[in-house]
């Protein structure tokens, strides 16, 4: 007997009844929606597929747009002043700082642990004083516009497992990522763009350290599948497969999709599987994308102001200015999520030679994009969030000289920023020691980061769920996890 029809054999009569008043539910609703006139996308309202009952309260945040520097960047050269490191010059590690805690395979064997100054130098900015360093001199013109947090902490010690685990609450692949949950919860604020997407930018020097990524990264997980995060490259075809082939018409692709379309629906009367339901949704926003994503991606439309503030690395596909830049233009069209991995910042050897062209394509972009938003007035309901997966160790890795260094993966401390969305400017949150290597007030833990993101968009935590294997899944899971409220404006 062929598996389908086993199914519906094996199909009890509640599972049957359940299925049906799904059907009629759906379609009673989109009939009442389509006679209030909320049936079509518009951009910046509530959406209509949002799930019941959220947002919780009213939020700050309607979109976010989040740039990872992929890779870990060292805090104690950009974020986290540390002065008095300078008189620790090729001095050991203290044990007493190091605490015992583990260290990578790639130091572990090292004979000693030699304190690495920054050899770049830092100035107090905007009315919070914040320490930053010259690398980011853009960054540091809108201290008074940012929050930073200084306290990050986590327990993931390697690459894989931390981006995993910042970006989805585990540090093993296989859940759902921050934008699939937002996507899931507060559904799409225009039809015909992504929810959710995601975008990579190459590195900016040749020795920067480049870690792998894969598209589990931006997975749905346990989410139906029209959750996960859709991937842009940069140039005239940003999504690959969505253009017609040669030869083959918008005619011909709308029949076609028809045609496939009424065979998914009598598959999912058979079987009742819902992803079938979401294969028919990604068959036909791919076919909406044919004329809305050639349209957000074409730069001809910007002005030559633009560029100026961008730099001319703008226009170039695979940069991250030109990534931040397609990020601008989807969320002022609606997009709610988009992702940014920037690659680079894994600087094992050649800190000193490596950081200032990451940095310099950071700063630059950063800065145009506030601006940006702030002349379109996106900025207040738009978080923007900068920051790695884990910290740097203060010793050196490898070869130590006055002007050459490497550091270390270390998941007891480390910085990033916010901005916008309902974070409160001006902000230092945390402290570390002089080392930069354990925190001495207020530690945020990667679930406590994942609860405030959620909280700016209206969401509480512990009461945004999804039924899994007999569970109520959460992003922050079972641990306790706070929302960072001294950074909330």
């Amino acid at each position: 007997m062929h598996p389908s029809d086993q199914a519906v054999l094996a199909e009890t009569r509640r599972q049957f009844f359940a299925r049906g008043a799904r059907g009629i539910g759906g379609i009673a609703l989109a009939s009442m929606l389509a006679e209030n006139g909320l049936g079509d996308s518009q951009i910046g309202v509530t959406s209509s597929d949002s799930l019941p009952g959220l947002p919780h309260f009213a939020p700050k945040a309607k979109r976010c747009i989040y740039l990872h520097a992929m890779g870990a960047p060292p805090q104690m050269d950009l974020l986290d002043h540390k002065p008095k490191m300078k008189d620790w010059y090729d001095k050991d590690l203290p044990a007493s700082i190091r605490q015992g805690q583990r260290l990578t395979t790639m130091t572990s064997g090292q004979s000693r642990f030699p304190i690495a100054p920054s050899v770049f130098k830092f100035k107090q900015h905007g009315q919070s004083g914040a320490w930053i360093s010259e690398l980011l001199p853009n960054v540091a013109k809108m201290a008074d516009d940012i929050a930073i947090i200084r306290s990050m902490h986590t327990e993931a010690i390697n690459h894989e497992p931390a981006i995993t685990f910042i970006q989805t609450g585990r540090q093993v692949a296989g859940r759902p990522c921050i934008g699939s949950w937002l996507a899931y919860g507060l559904g799409s604020m225009n039809n015909d763009l992504p929810t959710f997407a995601v975008m990579n930018a190459e590195r900016s020097h040749p020795k920067a350290g480049v870690q792998a990524i894969s598209a589990r990264l931006w997975s749905a997980g346990f989410l139906s599948a029209k959750y996960a995060g859709v991937g842009l490259r940069g140039g005239t075809n940003p999504v690959l497969y969505i253009q017609n082939p040669d030869g083959v018409s918008s005619e011909v692709r709308r029949t076609m999709l028809d045609g496939l379309s009424e065979l998914n629906r009598l598959q999912h009367a058979k079987i009742g599987d819902p992803e079938t339901l979401a294969r028919i949704e990604q068959f036909e926003m791919a076919f909406r994308m044919q004329s809305s994503v050639p349209e957000m991606s074409d730069l001809a439309s910007e002005p030559e102001s633009t560029f100026k503030r961008w730099g001319e690395e703008a226009k170039q596909p695979g940069k991250f200015q030109n990534a931040a830049l397609m990020a601008r233009r989807l969320i002022e069209r609606g997009t709610r999520f988009v992702q940014i991995y920037h690659r680079g910042w894994d600087v094992h050897s050649f800190a000193p030679e490596v950081l200032p062209a990451q940095a310099r394509d950071v700063d630059q972009a950063s800065y145009a994009l506030i601006q940006d938003l702030k002349e379109r007035g996106l900025f207040e309901d738009t978080l923007v969030i900068w920051g790695g997966e884990f910290g740097r160790t203060i010793y050196s890795q490898g070869k130590l000289t006055p002007t050459d260094y490497g550091r270390d993966h270390h998941p007891r401390c480390y910085s990033l920023w916010m901005a916008g969305g309902g974070v409160k400017g001006g902000v230092v949150h945390g402290e570390t020691d002089d080392f930069s290597y354990n925190i001495v007030k207020d530690p945020v833990h990667i679930r406590d980061f994942q609860a405030t993101i959620l909280h700016l968009f209206g969401i509480d935590h512990e009461r945004f769920t999804h039924k899994h294997q007999g569970l109520d899944a959460k992003l922050t899971g079972v641990e306790p996890a706070h929302v960072v409220k001294e950074i909330l404006a």
